[in-house]
């Protein structure tokens, strides 16, 4: 009891502390703030009016769920790059050679960054509602799809987390051109059912896409169908893939951390 009470302690200590330097860069949080708005500008009401939704619907009401995920998947970039920086400048270190829990550490990151994440998605939802998105089964059934996109930010910080222990701040800030074909080959702009074959395959079983079209269902939103397992049964993959990221990514994370040498 006493180690959870001390990681617990441990976890919001560290959370806290990346939450106040967030709040002391004002250009990064405009940043995270303006980019979600301006995407959603451009997609909906500039590429938006050329677009279709495979079996009918709003183009915006498509859209916004798509932009919910995309920009859940982009905080990886910005956990990695932090984490990378701490352990290159020597504050993961001092982090170690304190009487802190290690599993505390990588847990009070994971903190931080989910209410980054809640803040994003606010700003996002807001915006959404002025250029004509709503979501028509209820306000539970819409804090469930927000809950979905939070849990696999969860899962994603993790893999973060470790990835930014791994590599050095130089590559961290490329994984950028790795993330935004994955967030790409989804069902976030366009249906699974108007691509070609196989990338029609790649879309539908990439974990995005099933929290993206769990979150649709869920807001009754169009776009919401497919013949396949994967969309068929969306809403239990969005559960299931995050959990799976958590059980490999979590346990390596802290290795890596009690491991670290740079």
């Amino acid at each position: 009891m006493n180690a959870l009470r001390f990681a617990v302690v441990d976890s919001w200590v560290v959370a806290k502390r990346d939450l106040v330097h967030w709040v002391r860069e004002p250009v990064r949080v405009f940043a995270n703030l303006a980019y979600p708005i301006i995407s959603v500008l451009i997609f909906g009401l500039v590429f938006g009016s050329a677009m279709t939704v495979f079996g009918g619907g709003d183009y915006i009401a498509f859209l916004l769920p798509g932009m919910f995920g995309q920009t859940i998947a982009f905080g990886v970039a910005a956990t990695m790059m932090t984490v990378s920086i701490d352990a290159d400048r020597g504050v993961t270190d001092r982090f170690r050679a304190s009487p802190m829990s290690q599993t505390g550490v990588v847990a009070g990151r994971s903190l931080a960054d989910l209410v980054n994440s809640s803040l994003e998605l606010l700003v996002l939802a807001l915006c959404g509602l002025v250029i004509g998105w709503s979501f028509h089964n209820g306000l539970p059934n819409a804090l469930l799809a927000f809950a979905l996109f939070l849990w696999l930010r969860f899962a994603l910080v993790w893999i973060g987390i470790y990835l930014g222990l791994l590599v050095r701040p130089e590559a961290a800030s490329a994984s950028w051109m790795f993330l935004f074909p994955l967030t790409m080959f989804a069902n976030t702009f366009v249906s699974p059912e108007l691509m070609p074959g196989w990338l029609r395959v790649v879309a539908e079983w990439n974990p995005l896409s099933s929290t993206v079209a769990a979150a649709r269902e869920l807001f009754g939103n169009p776009g919401v169908g497919g013949d396949s397992w994967a969309a068929q049964n969306s809403l239990l993959l969005a559960v299931l893939w995050p959990a799976v990221f958590v059980a490999v990514f979590w346990p390596l994370s802290v290795l890596k951390y009690r491991n670290l040498s740079r």
